[in-house]
């Protein structure tokens, strides 16, 4: 199980351009507000959790999320609706460092791999092209044929 549902993907997707209104003012979170807000399952945080994506505290036993597990919980839906590995989601989370010192580096790991992307979907997008275009000329080949009965 990849730790999230493709609804749960699309819906964060949607929400994980963090919203300035939605943490105002707030400097610690709840897995259950987290999950509410990104609209996935605590079962979903949880998963990232477990593979030391986010790291939360513990109060009483509880999760607490800080901003910066907010953002990166953000950043990790948004990577993942857009096919980023968990390995790569994970290289560039590391990149930044502890104080932002490899923000740099994020943004150059961002463009490589974003290049790769976008060169691997204009290819995928050609070979589309040219069987839309075979299969057209096939069935205009039937359509003929059967008129031809």
């Amino acid at each position: 199980m990849n730790g999230i549902r493709e609804q749960d993907g699309a819906r964060a997707a949607e929400t994980a351009a963090v919203k300035p209104g939605r943490a105002e003012g707030r400097d610690l979170f709840g897995i259950a507000d987290l999950a509410e807000e990104f609209g996935i399952t605590t079962r979903t945080i949880r998963f990232y959790e477990n593979k030391d994506l986010i790291h939360p505290a513990r109060v009483n036993g509880a999760r607490v999320y800080t901003r910066r597990d907010r953002a990166r919980l953000a950043l990790i839906l948004r990577a993942k609706a857009i096919g980023s590995t968990l390995s790569q989601i994970r290289h560039f989370l590391d990149l930044y460092g502890e104080h932002g010192e490899g923000q740099k580096s994020q943004l150059e790991y961002v463009v490589s791999e974003s290049t790769k992307a976008i060169d691997d979907l204009e290819t995928k997008r050609a070979l589309i092209d040219d069987t839309l275009s075979e299969l057209k000329a096939i069935r205009k080949s039937c359509l003929e044929c059967l008129k031809d009965l």
